[in-house]
């Protein structure tokens, strides 16, 4: 489970305070419905990390993607930022800790980076399916990581 994607050099802008107002209300919709979708009508999750410096629970909204056996792919885009978002350095501090929330129920689960030839079949999947992932890559020189979601046994 290595986490390994540096900052790039250059890319696009952090998103901003709209950005995270918007989020907010997409977080509400998410739990409240028992699921939602992004603007451009992508699946959303609720994605709930334990901060790496802080210790406290940190709730973001991200896409996701069907992946194998049951697990859910996340990209750690930002918009094609040139840096990672804070919840790719939650996970990597606390990959066992996370959970998501959709479909009405919380989920606790175990995050992973992909990396070689598995990530690359994730992405080629994910840009097929939403072509402004790819717009994201192109945006910036960091390697946008590919994240599993798979669920974690409790017990």
């Amino acid at each position: 489970m290595t986490f390994t994607t540096r900052p790039g050099t250059y890319g696009a802008r952090q998103p901003g305070a709209a950005v995270r107002w918007l989020n907010k209300v997409t977080m509400r919709q998410i739990v409240r419905k028992g699921g939602g979708k992004m603007l451009g009508g992508l699946d959303a999750l609720v994605l709930t990390t334990v901060g790496k410096k802080s210790g406290e629970p940190r709730k973001s909204p991200v896409c996701w993607f069907p992946g194998k056996g049951g697990s859910w792919l996340i990209v750690a885009s930002a918009n094609g930022a040139a840096k990672n978002p804070a919840w790719y350095y939650n996970l990597a501090a606390h990959p066992d800790k996370a959970s998501i929330t959709l479909g009405g129920r919380t989920v606790p689960v175990v995050a992973e980076q992909l990396h070689g030839e598995e990530r690359e079949r994730a992405w080629r999947g994910i840009v097929d399916a939403s072509a402004r992932f790819g717009q994201y890559q192109r945006k910036t020189d960091r390697e946008l990581p590919v994240i599993r979601l798979t669920p974690r046994l409790t017990g």
